[in-house]
């Protein structure tokens, strides 16, 4: 199952192998701002799946995913909650607008930060230690969360460091490993921290300059908008950051600390959402209201020694020179090339898809701003279950004579 959550205040709940809508949540008065699944763990009844959503309305409400009822409703902020995070080690969730706020499975609010600025949170991340990492404006603020020492469940939340490496605001934020983190921002910048002492590990901010990366393709370098350079999303695994900066989709190889991959304009549009797959693939999803699907494959390895000129040379009888040609070729051989292949084009929205949900065998879920929500299916994968589906029921009726 899925959730989907409007301007119109609405959250719906949907079936995501056939695409029935299962329940329909009324409860907000204004367009929902942050939606997360919580489930509850409590020993004393059964395993329920809630979903939170936080509204500009001012309110966080938990609902039940099994009967579509309104569980609780909290209306205590003070600003518009930005974003939620569930702690599940800690058995806590927190919501960040004006403040940082800190709450139990019970929905009471066990402690909460002073009044950080208008802007507010507007994003946050779980790092080891009990801490948090919030992006606030172009500052990163690292809060820790201690528990009370008069032995209840409750905490308190210490500010412990402020960032300010970046020089604009923070669009995103995402956890590689227990290890490592990353942040992007408007003007381009992606930094790389550590994640236990949140010391810079590495930076990249030259994604839009050609002669930063001249192994990738070469295109006529235009003047470039703020809009254009700026890092919409970010996505990762163990070995590389998937990055969207304005319409291009970037691959940042975190041990060798540079690009290795580029798709300068995989869009029409700035790249809103981009999403790793198993198998060297990526979705990515547009503005201009393309899906599209890549894979990332390694280049051909041209010959590295240069054509030589000359008797003795094409012999290898130039010392110098084989030893020359020898560190070259070792150089290009431990460095391979990769590329961005498009391998799939999903045409069907009229207007900017903000979202996706990839559901493995089962499909993948987009949502736009033409108000449709388009389940995309397998299509060969799907036509083979029907065929199986089919024949099932002819060997069942007896129409079908196996021999």
């Amino acid at each position: 199952r899925f959730a989907s959550a409007g301007d119109d205040g609405i959250i719906f709940l949907w079936n995501a192998q056939t695409g029935e809508k299962l329940f329909e949540l009324h409860g907000h008065t204004q367009k929902i701002t942050a939606i997360t699944p919580f489930s509850s763990s409590d020993a004393s009844e059964e395993n329920k799946h809630l979903i939170l959503t936080a509204s500009a309305d001012r309110t966080v409400i938990v609902w039940d995913c099994s009967s579509g009822r309104q569980v609780q409703k909290v209306s205590c902020f003070h600003s518009t909650v930005k974003c939620l995070t569930v702690l599940q080690r800690l058995d806590v969730w927190l919501s960040g607008g004006s403040d940082l706020c800190v709450w139990n499975r019970k929905l009471d609010l066990l402690c909460k930060t002073s009044h950080l600025t208008d802007a507010g949170i507007s994003a946050l991340v779980e790092l080891p230690k009990n801490c948090v990492a919030a992006a606030v404006g172009k500052e990163l603020i690292i809060f820790r969360l201690i528990p009370c020492n008069d032995g209840s469940e409750g905490w308190n939340v210490f500010e412990e460091k402020r960032l300010v490496d970046h020089q604009d605001n923070i669009l995103s934020l995402v956890s590689v490993n227990d290890l490592t983190f990353v942040t992007g921002s408007h003007v381009g910048e992606l930094i790389i921290w550590d994640a236990l002492d949140w010391t810079k590990q590495a930076s990249e901010c030259n994604f839009w300059d050609s002669s930063v990366h001249p192994d990738v393709q070469s295109e006529i370098k235009m003047s470039q908008s703020p809009n254009e350079t700026s890092v919409q999303h970010l996505t990762s695994d163990e070995e590389c950051v998937f990055v969207a900066v304005g319409k291009g989709i970037y691959v940042y190889n975190l041990q060798m600390k540079r690009v290795i991959a580029c798709q300068r304009t995989a869009h029409d549009s700035s790249v809103l959402h981009i999403e790793k797959l198993p198998n060297r693939q990526l979705i990515s999803c547009s503005e201009d209201g393309s899906v599209r699907i890549w894979e990332l494959r390694e280049k051909q390895q041209l010959p590295a020694e240069p054509v030589p000129t000359g008797f003795f040379n094409m012999w290898g009888f130039g010392r110098a020179n084989k030893q020359a040609n020898q560190a070259a070729k070792k150089i290009q051989e431990n460095t391979p090339m990769y590329f961005l292949e498009l391998v799939g084009d999903l045409i069907g929205h009229s207007s900017a898809v903000q979202m996706f949900l990839h559901f493995g065998e089962l499909g993948l879920a987009t949502c736009s701003a033409d108000h449709l929500i388009i389940l995309w299916k397998d299509g060969e994968r799907e036509s083979r279950l029907r065929s199986l589906t089919l024949f099932q029921k002819l060997a069942q009726n007896g129409d079908l004579q196996l021999k």
